[in-house]
């Protein structure tokens, strides 16, 4: 009776010229059951439907389950962490559950439960306390009027079958164009400052020998802080400008 209550609550009572008029309601329900010899009063039915688990909760409950057994080692009966949300997706799938991936992506998520992960995470930020730091010259403001004013810097990793490359790189947050990039096999000061070369060779050649008043921003890495660095973005009348430390919004341009 309180299912059927509450498949029928929002159903509309036809209008006397035969559109539709008001909901039928909890309480006139109640009443016209009662009336019938159906006892109910709408008190009865709030307090059972707030104890009823929603269609969504019983069908969670059970992919909990499936997907629990899913990740269970048979053998030891422990839980094993192998399959991320993607894999799980297309098991259950291959397996004949009807199942959207957002679904199995939520359901993890909520359990706690990740895939395995295979190496470590790399960090290519590692600073030098013993290095001087210029002042931050853009406070996350990438815009600028014209080329050649600011350059924003960054070097990254990919992973290969042979081991990680770093690959540096410098963009002009005007065209955002990248005007200088290297790769190497270590994330070294030679690394970044070859990719700087490069993109002073760039304006170079396009007949930009003159770079006053150009920003140089990069994050507090190392690479960027060191001596030798510098002393070439000064050398040719560039302004550096470091970010802080740990803070990827600080290089967002390049990041």
């Amino acid at each position: 009776m309180i299912r059927f209550i509450a498949e029928h609550k929002d159903n509309q009572v036809p209008g006397p010229d035969g559109g539709a008029g008001l909901r039928w309601g909890v309480e006139p329900m109640c009443a016209v059951l009662s009336e019938h010899g159906v006892p109910i009063s709408p008190s009865t039915y709030y307090e059972w439907i707030t104890k009823m688990p929603t269609r969504r909760q019983l069908r969670d409950a059970e992919l909990i389950e499936i997907i629990r057994a899913q990740r269970e080692d048979r053998k030891t009966g422990k839980f094993v962490q192998t399959l991320g949300s993607r894999k799980m997706w297309i098991r259950l799938r291959g397996q004949g559950h009807d199942v959207a991936r957002c679904t199995v992506e939520r359901i993890m998520r909520a359990q706690g439960w990740e895939g395995a992960r295979y190496g470590s995470k790399h960090k290519t930020t590692i600073g030098n306390d013993t290095h001087p730091r210029y002042p931050d010259l853009v406070d996350r403001n990438f815009s600028a009027p014209a080329p050649n004013r600011l350059w924003v810097a960054d070097f990254t990793y990919v992973s290969t079958w042979r081991g990680f490359v770093y690959v540096a790189f410098v963009i002009d947050a005007f065209s955002r164009r990248i005007v200088g990039w290297r790769a190497a096999t270590s994330m070294s000061t030679a690394l970044v400052l070859d990719a700087v070369e490069h993109a002073f060779f760039t304006r170079a050649q396009e007949g930009n020998t003159d770079l006053r008043g150009l920003i140089a921003h990069n994050d507090a890495g190392a690479q960027y802080t060191s001596v030798a660095f510098t002393a070439r973005l000064l050398a040719e009348g560039v302004d550096p400008s470091i970010g802080s430390v740990g803070d990827a919004l600080d290089k967002g341009l390049a990041s």
